[in-house]
């Protein structure tokens, strides 16, 4: 059922989404500024290990928050330029609405929303997160300092980014066991891994390779490879459209 929400209702529904997610947790904001009380429920969930993801498109970041996104290990933020758009999502419910996270906006405005649970509403559950995965797609994943996320310094040990052999031509390698497949971002999994991720089908479910280079990197089928791949190839190979 689609329920309305007035502003007691906004601040409960999202409070009760934020507990209820146990697999995915998407956030979106123009101002990332957390009240006491988000930070707790994120905290909680951060420790639960599941899929969180924060959009926001001020460039402001306050010291506090950024102090507090250094503790947490689950949480990914990005940048998107121009966003207006205020949407919080789990796995079964979502709340488009007229609050921001901005930690004074459920005390002093007044707010609408609109509550869509996926077990009453499918189609328009689906047609919302369709649209927050094309959010994210067009945002910069940044680091807490709130600079763009660049190519990181490699780290040598036994298995190292310097060791591995560039893949011929052709060859890509698995997000997920670094094994030799097709070079196509658009499937970034040999078989067996595949049909493991299917059970889920997460987009953003952290794996371990970059799907060009084979270097150890924190891919996705959203994001199947590294910063630098990526920018090396964006415009002659074709990723996935999710």
């Amino acid at each position: 059922m689609t329920k309305f929400l007035d502003t007691t209702g906004v601040s409960y529904h999202l409070q009760q989404l934020i507990n209820n997610s146990h697999e995915r947790l998407i956030l979106i904001s123009p101002y990332l500024k957390l009240n006491e009380r988000i930070k707790q429920s994120l905290e909680d969930r951060d420790r639960l290990k599941i899929d969180l993801r924060i959009v926001y498109g001020k460039s402001e970041l306050h010291p506090d928050e950024t102090a507090w996104l250094k503790t947490m290990t689950s949480i990914r933020t990005s940048f998107c330029k121009n966003l207006h758009a205020k949407c919080y999502m789990n796995e079964n419910e979502a709340i488009i609405t007229s609050m921001n996270l901005y930690e004074f906006s459920e005390v002093n405005n007044n707010e609408m929303g609109i509550y869509i649970s996926k077990e009453n509403d499918e189609t328009v559950f689906h047609e919302i997160y369709e649209e927050v995965m094309r959010i994210i797609r067009i945002s910069d994943e940044v680091q807490i300092t709130v600079a763009k996320v660049s190519e990181p310094k490699p780290k040598y040990s036994t298995k190292s980014e310097k060791k591995k052999p560039k893949p011929a031509e052709g060859t890509g390698h698995c997000v997920r066991c670094d094994a030799e497949i097709k070079l196509d971002p658009s499937h970034p999994y040999c078989k067996k891994c595949f049909t493991s991720w299917r059970k889920y089908e997460n987009p953003e479910y952290e794996e371990k390779y970059c799907h060009v280079c084979g270097s150890d990197h924190k891919a996705s089928l959203l994001k199947p490879v590294c910063y630098k791949c990526y920018k090396k190839h964006k415009n002659d190979l074709e990723f996935a459209d999710i």
